[in-house]
C-alpha cells in the first residue's frame, strides 16, 4: 500500500508540473530542471533553506507522539521530497530513495543502512566524476551510477550470502 501511495503521489506531482507549466513559453526548459534537477548548480542559500527545513522534518519525526501515525509520515514525507526535489530534481530524489533500497533489502535494518548509504555516496561520486569529463548532464548520470552500483552490492552480496551457505557460516 506504502509504495502504490507514494508512486500515485509521483505521478501526481509530475503530471500537475506539466499542467501547470503548459502556458508557459519556457515551461519545458523548466520542466527539464524539475525532473533532471540542477545539482550542479545548487547555492549555499538553498542548501541552508532546506537543510532548515530537513532539521523541522527530523525534529518532528523523532517526537514520539508523532510517530505513531501513517498519516503524519506522509506529511513529513511530502514536505522532505519537496524541498529535495527543488533542489536537485525528481530523477536524483527518487533515485536515492528507491534503488539503494532495492540493492539491500534482504539485509538487516543496520547493514542495509550503511550499505545502502555507501552506495548512494559511490553512485553520486561516480555520476559527479563522469559528468566532468564526458560534458554530459550530471543528474542523469548520477542516476545511472547509483543503479549501477546498487546492482554491484546486490551481486557482491548474493555471492558472499551464497559463500556464507556453502561454507555453513551465516
Amino acid at each position: 500500500m506504502q509504495e502504490a501511495i507514494i508512486g500515485s503521489a509521483f505521478v501526481l506531482a509530475a503530471t500537475a508540473s506539466v499542467l501547470l507549466l503548459a502556458g508557459d513559453p519556457h515551461g519545458a526548459e523548466q520542466i527539464k530542471e524539475l525532473l533532471g534537477g540542477q545539482i550542479l548548480w545548487v547555492s549555499w542559500s538553498q542548501l541552508v533553506q532546506v537543510a532548515i527545513v530537513y532539521a523541522a522534518v527530523l525534529a518532528l519525526w523523532f517526537m514520539p507522539w508523532w510517530r505513531s501515525n501513517n498519516l503524519r509520515f506522509y506529511f513529513l514525507f511530502a514536505i522532505a521530497v519537496t524541498a529535495s526535489v527543488q533542489m536537485v530534481g525528481v530523477y536524483l530524489v527518487f533515485a536515492s530513495l528507491i534503488i539503494p533500497a532495492l540493492a539491500v533489502r534482504r539485509l538487516s535494518r543496520t547493514q542495509g543502512l550503511a550499505v545502502g548509504y555507501l552506495v548512494g555516496v559511490l553512485g553520486y561520486a561516480g555520476g559527479l566524476v563522469l559528468s566532468l569529463f564526458s560534458d554530459l548532464p550530471a543528474g542523469a548520470l548520477v542516476v545511472w551510477m547509483i543503479a549501477l552500483t546498487s546492482v554491484a552490492a546486490a551481486l557482491v552480496l548474493r555471492g558472499r550470502a551464497h559463500a556464507d551457505a556453502t561454507t555453513g557460516q551465516t
